[in-house]
């Protein structure tokens, strides 16, 4: 399926002529709580509808499967024609839900614009959906149906973004490059794709938390979309799977807990052996890979770039030991017990144990 895409600031300019193309008569608008408004979405959006809209935001930060069914239930009782998801990453996937709901029951494809206020979640370019059951992390999607008919990707919405969020959603579009770019899944372009990222992200998430300007902020939104663009290639890895039970079960935002291992993870892979290399490709091409990974971030080895992505988070203002985020030794294995997604763990290009994710956790404590 062809994406449209409208980037930069003032984009959002475009809703209008994509609701005049669609001929929509009837908009469901899916939006995040109070950051709506405060971003600047709300007044930059409804002021360019012409038509009537209902907006459902009644959703958690991790969204739970009843409520994505909720928000099915109010689209179905409305005859809407046009679906907007605006926001983070869990605004989008309920939206991108609530299209895949409807094409379920009734086999209509209803058009979906993803319109995101934070740089992370690349939710915009993905056709996978993250919601929760319980404590447990599902994912659904399908490329010719849940990837957005359109994405309207605005820097302005970003501008006011705290900086702690803006750390954790950034620090998610680092760890989906870096996984992307060492999958097991990865092609040519889905490298090409997490390289941008990398070097963006590299030189404007730091400047675009700590002394924010446009220029930071529009690379910082460009590099997210891109990371999506990635993923939606290659998926993610081990250390997604590993960051959603530390979701889930101890509160830690996403972003923030997949780059908890992202370093450990860069020097475990980069010991693979013929034994244990799960890519096709072989343990010398992992190795060279990982070589590759650390050369995008300025370095030669992978002990270094650990070092500099603990760095990094440190100077984002956000913690890098589990105890210091309430995790304590049973955590741990909590983590374990929860964390081997089989899908996403399969996607390491070097097999990961309980034993291995242990020491890795344990020296992260």
């Amino acid at each position: 399926m062809n994406q449209k895409e409208f980037f930069g600031f003032g984009s959002i300019s475009h809703l209008v002529e994509i609701l005049r193309l669609e001929k929509s008569q009837k908009v469901f608008l899916v939006t995040g709580k109070a950051s709506y408004e405060s971003c600047g979405a709300k007044k930059a959006i409804e002021s360019r509808l012409s038509v009537p809209f209902f907006r459902f935001s009644d959703f958690s930060p991790n969204p739970k499967f009843e409520e994505i069914q909720k928000g099915y239930e109010e689209f179905r009782q409305g005859d809407y024609d046009f679906i907007m998801g605006v926001g983070g990453g869990s605004a989008i996937d309920v939206a991108k839900a609530i299209k895949m709901f409807n094409y379920d029951e009734s086999g209509k494809k209803v058009p979906l614009v993803a319109i995101p206020t934070t740089a992370g979640s690349g939710s915009e370019a993905t056709h996978f959906i993250v919601y929760y059951r319980g404590k447990e992390k599902q994912s659904q999607g399908s490329l010719n149906l849940t990837l957005p008919d359109y994405a309207i990707i605005d820097p302005e919405f970003i501008l006011k973004l705290p900086s702690k969020i803006s750390a954790e959603t950034g620090l998610d579009a680092l760890s989906q490059a870096v996984e992307s770019f060492w999958s097991v899944n990865s092609t040519e372009e889905s490298r090409v794709y997490a390289s941008q990222a990398i070097r963006l992200l590299n030189e404007n998430l730091k400047v675009s938390v700590n002394n924010p300007n446009m220029q930071s902020k529009q690379a910082v939104m460009r590099a997210a979309n891109l990371a999506g663009k990635a993923i939606n290639l290659s998926k993610t890895t081990a250390c997604h799977a590993v960051a959603y039970p530390i979701t889930s079960y101890f509160g830690v935002a996403h972003g923030h807990a997949a780059a908890l291992t992202l370093g450990e993870m860069f020097i475990f892979n980069s010991f693979v052996t013929n034994e244990d290399c799960s890519d096709s490709r072989g343990a010398d091409y992992v190795k060279d890979i990982i070589k590759e990974l650390a050369k995008l971030f300025g370095f030669l080895t992978a002990e270094e770039t650990n070092k500099y992505l603990s760095s990094l988070m440190i100077d984002l203002g956000l913690e890098t030991r589990l105890s210091n985020l309430g995790i304590n030794r049973e955590g741990i294995e909590t983590i374990i017990k929860n964390g081997f997604t089989p899908e996403r763990v399969k996607n390491n290009p070097r097999v990961l144990r309980e034993e291995d994710l242990r020491a890795m956790l344990t020296r992260i404590y």
